[in-house]
């Protein structure tokens, strides 16, 4: 396990290309001069130790030399030790809808990136709460396992989108049946699942597969993400709306937030609606539901006694810093004599 402490000084590696670039440069206007001056053959007789290769091996030897050092700049660090410690959490299940109807944009930025915003803060806002994430449309997709890789979670939720799942509709009540295999702690007494949606249920049977899990001990807490007077569903290319999608009869398709579907499921499961157009109402709710929960405690391996790396970087930096100096221009003497390529 490791970690960038300082990821910002990346942004010198741009010096790489910068120093290729002027090599070039420095190399196509000493040829040009040296034209001028005179032809290739009196040249290589008036310089015959002047070496072709080595001014590249120079360059190359910068360019490694400031990779070493601008990693030691963002001084990596190594997780040295891995430890066992005991936690004390409720494991909580996202399923989120990325169906097309998430792309409206009657709540800003639209629907999905909305929801995306709603899970990331309420993550942040977890102590030690283990947590999974579910993708659903047409059909349910585990995107990440129960973990408490709080990191990981927001990684792969950054890269939702209404794109990952080919099979389109809402299909919640598959979503319900999938956060099931999640639990896979029998004794844990507190199961909860959020569903993130616009509450489209086209399949229509999610209240009924809510009190099934309910009866599983699971809690299923809906938030709405839209609005009840609903947006068209802007079809997009390159980040520009083309048009908008529209039904069988050429009419612009409108789709609106159904919270009552999602409190329906909420109440079959012990749970309650949550309005998402506010993002600290719906963090705080949230947080105030777990806080009031029994905890479990389980045991959760992580990393510890993380010890800074930067030192073998920079020294690495430096020796290719050194040798460059000691890289003198022409020939070596003793390579020369070895006549590997048999010149006269």
């Amino acid at each position: 396990m490791y970690l960038l402490e300082e990821k910002i000084w990346f942004w010198l590696l741009l010096a790489i290309p910068a120093v290729i670039l002027l090599y070039m440069g420095v190399l196509i206007w000493q040829r040009s001069a040296q034209k001028k001056f005179a032809s290739a053959n009196l040249l290589k007789k008036l310089s015959p130790d002047r070496s072709y290769f080595k001014p590249g091996l120079k360059v190359l030897m910068v360019c490694i030399a400031i990779a070493f050092l601008v990693v030691g700049l963002v001084n990596p660090k190594m997780g040295t030790k891995l430890e066992t410690v005991k936690r004390e959490g409720v494991d909580v299940v996202f399923a989120i809808d990325v169906s097309k109807s998430m792309l409206a944009e009657d709540i800003a930025p639209n629907r999905i990136e909305k929801s995306k915003q709603l899970v990331t803060q309420i993550i942040n806002s977890l102590g030690s709460d283990r947590i999974g994430i579910i993708a659903y449309a047409g059909s349910a997709y585990p995107q990440l396992p129960i973990t408490t890789d709080y990191s990981s979670a927001k990684l792969f939720l950054s890269q939702m989108n209404t794109d990952m799942l080919s099979s389109q509709g809402t299909a919640i009540g598959e979503a319900i049946e999938l956060a099931k295999t999640y639990y896979n702690d029998e004794e844990q007494t507190n199961r909860v699942l959020f569903i993130i949606s616009d509450g489209e249920d086209h399949v229509g049977e999610a209240s009924s597969l809510a009190e099934q899990a309910n009866k599983e001990g699971i809690r299923i807490f809906t938030i709405g993400v839209g609005k009840t007077e609903g947006g068209p569903i802007p079809l997009k290319r390159n980040g520009i709306v083309q048009s908008y999608k529209k039904d069988q009869n050429g009419e612009t398709v409108i789709t609106r937030l159904d919270e009552a579907t999602l409190k329906a499921i909420a109440e079959q499961a012990n749970g309650e609606y949550i309005d998402g157009n506010s993002t600290a109402t719906v963090v705080e709710t949230v947080q105030n539901l777990l806080n009031g929960m029994d905890k479990k405690e389980f045991e959760a391996k992580q990393f510890a006694d993380f010890k800074d790396q930067f030192q073998w970087f920079l020294g690495a930096g430096l020796l290719f810093l050194f040798l460059d100096i000691f890289l003198l221009d022409r020939k070596t003497n003793w390579l020369k004599k070895l006549n590997l390529f048999n010149d006269n």
